[in-house]
């Protein structure tokens, strides 16, 4: 397995923290990257006492710094890096009329530009190991959806770069895959942020049911393994990549009909 030494980042809980166990369980390293130091600690407590080897890297990955150092720790700590998956992410689940441009620009940081800082801090070691380099998009990365005008263009964001990215480093042996899952049970909705850069209000509407995220990040696990460039991992994601691609007016219409309920109540005034 080429994943020996594999970096994660937002590991603390969630589908990082099933990717950090399913890792774990193969016999990979783990470098597991969360700025909630508290619940980060406990997970990579549990993963040495069933017996992994785990490295716990508090930080935030929008600080390019902070990710310099992650990459640097891990290499102090295991001697290498063969695999980084870029799951740190923030959704945001309000309407561009009621969104504060602060707040996309909060979840770009997040979403993009840390994905960014953590993949430029690890590619020369992913280059000299031959390695990986995986990023958690969404089916809101390659289809519109409504109410999350700024968390769609963060995904969308990542297809354009990791795409480019493996034009550039397929011929030296490095792996780029995208997954874009559709909805999984891991409370990122309800962490979510509204337009005025708190909670988001009222409950998130999903389509389809939801994955858990141990079954996520099996399939994750093998589309790495496979070198695959994309991975769909459930029903509705795949459902939603045809449908968007042949009939993308009767996609819209369905997605609005489906989702547009959360956002039915009277807009209030922009507040920018």
């Amino acid at each position: 397995m080429r994943a020996r030494v594999v970096l994660i980042s937002g590991a603390a809980g969630g589908l990082g923290e099933a990717l950090c166990r399913r890792y774990a369980r193969a016999g990979s390293l783990i470098a597991a990257m969360d700025r909630d130091a508290q619940r980060l600690q406990a997970m990579v407590l549990e993963l040495r006492n069933a017996g992994a080897q785990a490295l716990a890297l508090p930080g935030d990955i929008t600080d390019p710094a902070v990710c310099q150092d992650a990459v640097a720790a891990t290499l102090e700590r295991f001697g290498a890096l063969d695999g980084l998956i870029n799951n740190a992410g923030i959704s945001q689940r309000s309407l561009l009329r009621e969104t504060r441009i602060e707040v996309i620009r909060s979840v770009m940081e997040v979403n993009f530009f840390g994905a960014l800082h953590l993949t430029h801090a690890a590619l020369p070691q992913l280059i000299a190991r031959r390695g990986f380099v995986a990023a958690i998009s969404s089916v809101a990365g390659f289809s519109p959806l409504i109410g999350r005008t700024g968390y769609s263009a963060s995904k969308h964001a990542l297809h354009g770069f990791f795409d480019s990215l493996r034009s550039e480093v397929e011929a030296v042996g490095v792996g780029v895959t995208l997954i874009c899952p559709s909805f999984i049970r891991t409370g990122i909705g309800a962490a979510g942020l509204g337009g005025d850069g708190g909670a988001a209000s009222g409950p998130r509407l999903t389509s389809g049911g939801e994955s858990t995220a141990q079954d996520v990040a099996e399939r994750i696990f093998d589309a790495v393994a496979e070198n695959r460039r994309l991975l769909l991992p459930d029903r509705t994601s795949r459902l939603a990549w045809w449908f968007s691609r042949l009939a993308p007016g009767a996609y819209a219409r369905t997605m609005k009909r489906r989702l547009g309920a959360e956002f039915e109540s009277p807009p209030r005034p922009p507040s920018y």
